[in-house]
C-alpha cells in the first residue's frame, strides 16, 4: 500500500469529505513523479515578502534568496564557515582587518541590461555597493545590524575586497554568511528600484523565472553557476525549484502525501501523531515511501529567574537547583513532543555549536529536589514556599507539566498565562519573576547565546533578561573577543556557561530539532542547525521506490 492510501485509510474519520477527491488525484501522482524528477517542489504556508537578499529575514524569505544569491563566504551543516565567493581570506591587525580574495569565474544571472553577452562577472566594486546598500537608511534593510561592528570596507582592486572592524569579533564571518550580505549588481538593483523585490539578479544555483504572488515561484537552473561536487561535476543537479503556498500545514501534508510535493519541515500538531510514534520514530506505515531527517537546530527553549527579583523564593539558590533537578527532561519531551527536541542536560548553549557540553548542566535527581526544598523551608521556616511561573497559551503544556511534576518536591508554582506580547514587554522591563523564553541564534556562533548573560547587556537596553551578572563570567566573555583561535574560543564558552549554570539563573529545558520530511526518491538534502535549506546538491531519481 503506497502513502497516499496509508494516509487515508488512516485518516478516513477525518477527512472523509475529500477522501474521493483525493483518491481521485492520487492516481496520477506516481506519473507526475516520474515526468517531474528534475524539479523541486515544496510549499512555504507563510508568504514571501520579498526575493531581494536586504530584505531576507524570515525563513520563508531566506530559503528562496538563498537559492538565487551568494556572499563573500557560506556555511556548511556542521556549522564551519567555508569559501563561496571568496576563495580565501586573511585576518590581520589583531583579528580586525579582513582581506578576500575573490574568485574571477562567478557570473551573475543573465540579463540585458548586461549588455552583448547578458553576463557580467563579480567584482570588489560589486560587494562594496551591496555592503553601502545594506547600511543605507532610506533602503531600511532589516540587517544592516550584521555590519554594525564593521569600521569600513573598501575594493582594493577588482579581485580584493577589505573589512576593517571597530574592535575583534569573532563571530563576524559567521555573520557574512546571512543572506544580507549577499552581492547583488548595482545596474540591475538601480535599474528596478523598489522593484528588485521582484525581479532578482544573483550569482546563485538558480535563477528567478516566474512569481505569481501567493500562488507560485518558479526558479530555474543556473547554467553558469561556479560550484562543482566532489567529482567535478557543475551544481545545481536539478532543473527547477517550484514552490507553492498553501495556507496552513495540514493543506501541506496531504500534497506531500500524494506526491504532489517533495518534502515537508516541521512537526504540525495536525499531523504529528499520524506520523510518528510517541518515541519520535517513524510509523512503519510510511517507511516505504518517505524518509525522516532530524538534527539540532540552534534554539534554547528555557525558564529564566529575574535575579534582581525581590521574592525570596526567587532568591534561593537551593530552589533554583531544585526546580532544575526536579522534573524529568527526557519524559516531558516524549510525553509532550513525540521525541522530537533533546533535553537540554547541558548548559544554555544549544547541541549544534562548538562549547556544548552535557556534563555542565542538570539532571533529574528528585531525591535531591525533595532535599533542598526541606532545607530551603527549615532555613527559613516558611512550610508552603511557592513561586509563579509565567507563560504563553503555547507553552502551558510544558509548564504545566513541570509544576505538577515539583509539586511532588513540596514547591507550589502558580502558572500565569499572558499574551506573547505582554510577556516580551514585561521581561524586558523586569517585571516577573519566573517566566518561560526562548533564544534562536541571530548567528551561529556561541557568543550570541553567551551575550544574554554579560552584566553590560542588561535589559531593556541589551537581551539579560535575567539581569545575572558574575565578575568572572564578563571577563571571559570579553577575552573571547579577543581569541582567534576556534577550538581555544570554544572551551571559553563552555566555562561561561558553566558559570552560568552553576548561579541557576534559568532552566533549560530542551535544545530545538530540525525535522524534515522528504519523499524515497529525494536524495542529497541535507540538514543544519540554523534551518536553512540548501538544494544545490539536491536531486530525484524517477523510481520512487530507489
Amino acid at each position: 500500500m503506497n502513502l497516499t492510501n496509508n494516509f487515508f485509510c488512516s485518516l478516513n474519520l477525518k477527512f472523509t469529505c475529500i477522501t474521493i477527491v483525493l483518491l481521485t488525484i492520487s492516481c496520477s501522482s506516481k506519473s507526475n513523479t516520474e515526468n517531474n524528477h528534475h524539479v523541486f517542489k515544496y510549499n512555504e504556508h507563510k508568504n514571501i515578502g520579498s526575493l531581494d537578499p536586504a530584505f531576507s529575514k524570515d525563513l520563508a524569505d531566506i530559503w528562496a534568496t538563498h537559492q538565487l544569491f551568494n556572499g563573500l563566504v557560506q556555511m556548511d551543516d556542521q556549522l564551519n564557515v567555508k569559501p563561496c565567493i571568496a576563495k580565501n581570506w586573511t585576518i590581520t591587525d589583531s583579528a580586525k582587518t579582513y582581506t578576500f580574495i575573490l574568485r574571477k569565474d562567478v557570473y551573475f544571472h543573465k540579463h540585458q541590461l548586461f549588455g552583448k553577452d547578458s553576463i557580467r562577472a563579480t567584482t570588489a566594486s560589486d560587494f562594496e555597493y551591496s555592503f553601502n546598500r545594506l547600511l543605507d537608511k532610506s533602503i531600511a534593510s532589516p540587517g544592516s545590524w550584521v555590519l554594525k561592528k564593521v569600521d569600513n570596507f573598501s575594493t582594493v582592486n577588482d579581485s580584493t575586497f577589505q573589512i576593517k572592524l571597530k574592535q575583534p569579533f569573532p563571530a563576524f564571518l559567521g555573520l557574512l554568511t546571512m543572506k544580507y550580505c549577499s552581492v547583488v549588481p548595482k545596474e540591475i538593483v538601480e535599474h528596478y528600484g523598489n522593484d528588485f523585490r521582484s525581479n532578482p539578479i544573483g550569482t546563485g544555483p538558480f535563477k528567478f523565472k516566474r512569481w505569481e504572488e501567493n500562488l507560485k515561484l518558479v526558479f530555474r537552473r543556473n547554467n553558469h553557476y561556479f560550484e562543482t561536487d566532489a567529482e567535478g561535476q557543475q551544481l545545481p543537479y536539478l532543473e527547477a525549484i517550484a514552490i507553492t503556498f498553501l495556507p496552513d500545514k495540514q493543506s501541506e501534508f496531504l500534497q506531500f502525501a500524494q506526491g504532489n510535493i517533495d518534502f515537508v519541515s516541521g512537526l504540525d500538531g495536525s499531523y504529528k501523531d499520524e506520523i510518528l510514534t510517541a518515541e519520535g520514530k517513524l510509523r512503519a506505515a510510511y517507511s516505504n515511501d518517505i524518509k525522516m531527517i532530524r538534527g539540532p537546530y540552534l534554539n534554547t527553549e528555557y525558564l529564566a529567574f529575574f535575579m534582581e527579583s525581590e521574592v525570596k523564593t526567587i532568591q534561593s539558590l537551593k530552589l533554583r537547583k531544585a526546580i532544575n533537578i526536579g522534573f524529568d527532561r527526557t519524559k516531558m519531551m516524549t510525553y509532550l513532543r513525540n521525541g522530537i527536541g533533546i533535553p537540554a542536560n547541558g548548559g544554555f548553549i544549544p547541541k549544534g555549536l562548538p562549547g556544548f557540553d552535557t556534563t555542565i548542566g542538570f539532571s533529574y535527581q528528585p531525591e535531591l529536589a525533595k532535599q533542598l526544598v526541606a532545607e530551603y523551608k527549615a532555613e527559613t521556616g516558611n512550610q508552603n514556599p511557592e513561586i509563579t511561573l509565567t507563560t504563553t497559551s503555547n507553552y502551558l503544556s510544558f509548564c504545566e507539566f513541570i509544576q505538577r511534576e515539583l509539586q511532588k518536591t513540596g514547591l507550589l508554582v502558580n502558572v500565569d498565562v499572558i499574551p506573547p506580547s505582554s510577556l516580551k514587554d514585561a521581561k524586558a522591563n523586569g517585571q516577573l519573576d519566573f517566566f518561560r523564553a526562548s533564544w534562536i541564534a541571530d548567528y551561529p556562533d556561541a557568543e550570541n547565546y553567551l551575550s544574554l548573560y554579560y552584566s553590560h547587556n542588561f535589559a531593556p537596553n541589551g537581551p539579560n533578561y535575567t539581569h545575572f551578572k558574575n565578575e568572572l563570567f564578563d571577563q571571559m566573555y570579553e577575552a573571547a573577543y579577543l581569541e582567534t583561535d576556534p577550538e581555544l574560543r570554544a572551551q571559553l564558552y563552555t566555562k561561561m556557561d558553566s558559570l552560568i549554570m552553576d548561579s541557576a539563573p534559568i532552566v533549560p529545558l530542551f535544545y530545538d530539532e530540525v525535522v524534515r520530511f522528504t519523499r524515497k526518491n529525494v536524495n542529497g538534502l541535507g540538514i543544519n542547525a540554523t534551518n536553512l535549506l540548501e538544494l544545490k546538491s539536491v536531486n530525484k531519481t524517477k523510481n520512487l521506490n530507489l
